[in-house]
């Protein structure tokens, strides 16, 4: 959907001035140039003394030219696609689009609410429940798969996604081996691997390690994302007081330039490959040491990153929809729904983090169905005020007049299923008609919903014969293992 950018700004949350993001891009270049970071990837320190840096044996330090000619050649739009070509996902700003979260141990299990580690068939049902979903946009794995081998869970987890969703997939996985699996998966959906560079309907999330490292196994993900076309999210998460400084403006900075040293590489390999910015910046809870996933610091952070995305003129990836709460209650609902709203009005394009608990430990399918709606009063209110001859309904008043309705009106028939939001789960029966429904709480109707889905939804399949390939470039990774 397109944001009503007036709306955004009226409400405020642009929590820094131009002049602010200024102070911040000047920063983070003074960073680069006289602090560095380290890579531990020797393409990529070939490349970068090629081009200008000046290296140190694994410490790089880059000039503010560097920068600017990668954010000058980075693509400002980057489009993902719907494997049926049922729809597209335009990253640019004002556009925003939900997700879930990726790769957590443990799910909150459908049947006795208890918590218990992630199999395939989790995998299975949330992409299913995802596919379903009106007002989620993309796929993650909302699991990490715990009955397959560790080495190449990655693949098992793409495998449920691509077979149970024809929504956009963004993705981890473990290796530049593993990746090469994954593409391949991808392209037989595509129909080749030139079909899947048009046309994209995958992205891969890789992270730099704070402060200021690039691994080299994230780096050997970000080159082969070049040399493919396949977009990147290089999204960095620095805990303020632990692995980033404490205040929000130092980790602001130094999120900044472990992104934009991974643009610069990344561009280096291929001019113009697609590239996302972003991530998040929680806080570590001085009392517990936790990673906190539900606190509004994260939430300043998330929009601070987004804010720079838009002044570069790049795609955005952040995080919304999660919480500390280990179990589905009161605080996992405030907690979700506030920083839904927050990413939402802040703007950020990419928003994953959807049916994220438990310090990001947890899924629930409940909370991303309670997420899904939240997302849709988030995107109602974000559609602002149609003030066209049509809406402002001048006519229809003077019909009606004083002391009138417009129950009956033509006007009112028409327009009601798109002006109002209609969610399936919150109640909005009066108490009788609520009672007489059995009294369900939100956890209970939230829970028969998620099973009523997963029963009776079926997404479009894929042909049998990719299908078949697509498992058998699993299996054959595994034997070749």
């Amino acid at each position: 959907m397109h944001v009503n950018k007036a709306a955004q700004s009226t409400i405020g949350l642009n929590v820094m001035t131009d002049d602010q993001l200024e102070r911040i891009h000047n920063g983070t270049l003074e960073i680069l140039a006289n602090t560095g970071v380290k890579v531990f990837e020797q393409e990529a320190l070939e490349l970068l003394q090629g081009g200008g840096a000046r290296v140190e044996g694994n410490l790089v330090k880059l000039p503010a030219w560097m920068v600017q000619n990668a954010l000058q050649s980075a693509p400002k739009i980057i489009i993902l696609h719907a494997r049926d070509n049922s729809g597209t996902m335009v990253l640019e700003k004002g556009r925003i689009y939900y997700g879930a979260g990726s790769e957590v141990p443990f799910t909150i299990d459908l049947e006795n609410g208890r918590r218990r580690k992630v199999i395939k068939t989790d995998v299975r049902n949330s992409s299913r429940l995802i596919d379903a979903l009106e007002y989620i946009d993309f796929a993650m794995s909302l699991g990490l798969i715990s009955d397959v081998p560790v080495n190449y869970s990655d693949l098992h987890q793409f495998e449920a996604m691509l077979l149970n969703t024809v929504k956009p997939i963004l993705f981890t996985c473990y290796n530049r081996k593993n990746l090469e699996v994954i593409i391949e998966m991808a392209a037989l959906t595509a129909g080749s691997r030139e079909k899947l560079k048009d046309k994209p309907s995958i992205a891969l999330y890789a992270e730099p390690t704070s402060p200021l490292v690039h691994s080299r196994e994230a780096l050997e993900k970000l080159i082969t994302c070049a040399e493919e076309r396949i977009p990147l999210i290089y999204a960095t998460t620095p805990m303020l007081g632990a692995t980033g400084p404490v205040t929000v403006g130092g980790s602001v900075v130094l999120a900044n330039a472990e992104i934009l040293s991974g643009l610069v590489i990344h561009q280096l390999i291929a001019k113009g490959a697609p590239f996302i910015h972003g991530g998040g910046i929680p806080p570590m809870h001085m009392g517990t040491s936790i990673c906190s996933y539900g606190g509004p610091e994260r939430d300043r952070g998330c929009i601070a990153l987004v804010r720079l995305s838009q002044y570069y003129g790049l795609p955005s990836f952040t995080t919304a929809g999660c919480t500390d709460a280990h179990t589905f209650d009161q605080q996992a609902g405030m907690e979700a729904g506030f920083n839904l709203a927050v990413a939402g009005l802040a703007g950020g394009n990419l928003i994953h983090n959807l049916g994220y608990m438990g310090i990001g430990m947890i899924s629930c399918l409940e909370h991303l169905l309670l997420c899904n709606e939240a997302v849709g009063a988030v995107k109602n209110l974000l559609r602002g005020i149609d003030v066209s001859e049509e809406h402002l309904a001048l006519e229809q008043i003077e019909k009606v007049g004083p002391g009138g309705h417009y129950l009956a009106e033509e006007h009112t028939i028409k327009h009601f299923r798109n002006e109002l939001y209609f969610p399936e789960t919150l109640n909005r029966k009066n108490y009788d008609a609520w009672v007489l429904d059995g009294s369900k709480s939100y956890v209970e109707a939230a829970n028969e919903r998620v099973k009523k889905i997963l029963k009776n939804h079926n997404p479009v399949s894929l042909s049998d014969e990719i299908a078949s390939d697509i498992s058998s470039a699993v299996s054959r990774f595994a034997r070749e293992k």
